[in-house]
């Protein structure tokens, strides 16, 4: 069975990092896995993307050396078991308010007795290359989960959350994190007050053994957290990627 090398780096305490894809399409999701990012995150929370759809997304990612990954539309046993079974190797649970909510996403997410995650058909083991009762014995061992800080509420309740054990990382959003704090959504934010947030979040990973994580918009920012202790690093996604350099050529052609 393959070893989930995303799952390794953390542990190890090394960065991370990848990209979101919204499009919804194996061939461009094929296309950013051969770039070589660490993982890969399917948007199933904001982007109309189905389970038929992920799963062909999953085995185009699974060409290359790159962890297949999802956001789930909402936290429940329902959706993660769902997407593991479709062979994600980790997934990021959206807008974790409690510990509650964390101890249900990590439960779901490992079979029994660590947790409550049925045993049934999928294509889980074959995106780990190996057979479904290899996959059983390990898959616990090998799922990432993340869990998603984007509510000042999280943020309060910080250490209870990320005290549960099984959680590997978290991943701040920083428009969602900004508008539950009463400030202009921004993925680059200048706010003293986000930035006070954040840090708290950071910290409490830290003390926690989990991995700190947030959404970045440029590469320059995406670096300097790298620097200042974050490892679970994602940076735009295929839509805002193939957009950007769709304008640059379009702004540089010389028809009115």
């Amino acid at each position: 069975m393959i070893t989930n090398h995303v799952k390794v780096k953390l542990r190890e305490g090394k960065a991370v990092a990848g990209t979101w894809l919204n499009l919804g399409d194996p061939i461009a999701a094929e296309a950013i896995a051969a770039l070589g990012f660490d993982w890969l995150v399917v948007d199933t929370e904001h982007s109309p993307i189905g389970l038929d759809a992920m799963a062909h997304m999953f085995q185009a990612i699974g060409r290359f050396p790159t962890a297949p990954m999802a956001r789930i539309p909402w936290n429940s046993e329902e959706h993660i078991k769902r997407v593991l079974d479709a062979g994600a190797w980790g997934f990021v649970a959206p807008n974790v308010r409690s510990r509650a909510e964390a101890e249900l996403v990590v439960a779901a997410a490992k079979y029994p007795p660590n947790g409550v995650r049925s045993l049934g058909i999928g294509r889980h083991h074959l995106s780990f290359k190996t057979d479904p009762a290899t996959y059983y014995q390990r898959a616990n061992d090998e799922i990432v989960v993340v869990l998603q800080i984007e509510h000042i509420d999280g943020v309060r309740k910080i250490d209870d959350i990320l005290s549960v054990p099984g959680v590997d990382a978290c991943y701040i959003g920083p428009n969602d994190l900004c508008a539950s704090m009463g400030l202009a959504p921004s993925l680059e934010p200048s706010h003293r007050e986000f930035e006070d947030a954040i840090q708290t979040t950071k910290r409490s990973a830290l003390k926690h053994g989990v991995a700190p994580g947030i959404h970045c918009a440029t590469v320059e920012t995406l670096n300097r957290r790298v620097a200042d202790g974050w490892r679970f690093m994602g940076i735009l996604g295929d839509v805002r990627f193939m957009t950007a350099a769709a304008k640059v050529a379009r702004d540089a052609i010389g028809v009115e």
